[in-house]
């Protein structure tokens, strides 16, 4: 597959949605190295709980080698467009659902210790926003976004407290806790 010359071009000549369609069996995130500096410097300053993790809109599952190689006892991958690619390289199934069924509940009833979502959540419409972090917040007492830019903004009314903020090679990490779980395993 030929590698567009920036996502961000993709994304306008496409369209997101369009654009992980078409080439998410061979994505790979051109801000690998950057992610895994930001992850490194999260875990350092937070040590999230990595017993169960959900890495949401999973790419090409570079946040789930990452946090295996960081001693994350489990990882589960959710992506409806890149899951092949995910697959190919973690070596495990990625479920499918959208940000648009998990914000319908899709997901409603599971339980992790932590939700990462890099360079994707931004993408979600403004519209389902709030209904996507509160059925995130119901799932996990953590989530921890990583995005190239200020958005999205989750508010405290979505069931979201952001109780961190940093910046390393211009990818911006906001960690959360859930104020609808308590944070022990149910």
């Amino acid at each position: 597959m030929k590698e567009p010359a920036s996502i961000r071009g993709e994304y306008e000549r496409l369209g997101a949605e369009r654009f992980y369609r078409e080439s998410g069996a061979g994505y790979r995130n051109p801000h690998e190295a950057g992610i895994v500096a930001v992850i490194d410097e999260a875990m350092r300053r937070w040590r999230p709980d990595l017993s169960d993790v959900l890495d949401l809109a999973a790419g090409s599952g570079e946040i789930t080698m990452m946090l295996r190689n960081r001693k994350a006892a489990k990882v589960s991958g959710v992506d409806p467009f890149t899951f092949e690619a995910y697959e190919n390289r973690t070596g495990q199934m990625a479920e499918r659902f959208s940000f648009e069924q998990i914000a319908d509940g899709a997901m409603a009833g599971r339980k992790y210790s932590l939700i990462v979502c890099s360079f994707a959540m931004h993408l979600c419409e403004k519209s389902r926003l709030p209904a996507l972090a509160v059925q995130l917040s119901l799932i996990s007492s953590a989530m921890l976004i990583l995005t190239p830019h200020k958005r999205p903004t989750i508010r405290s009314e979505w069931g979201w407290m952001l109780t961190g903020e940093l910046v390393v090679q211009r990818i911006r990490a906001r960690m959360y806790n859930s104020m609808n779980v308590d944070g022990t395993r149910q």
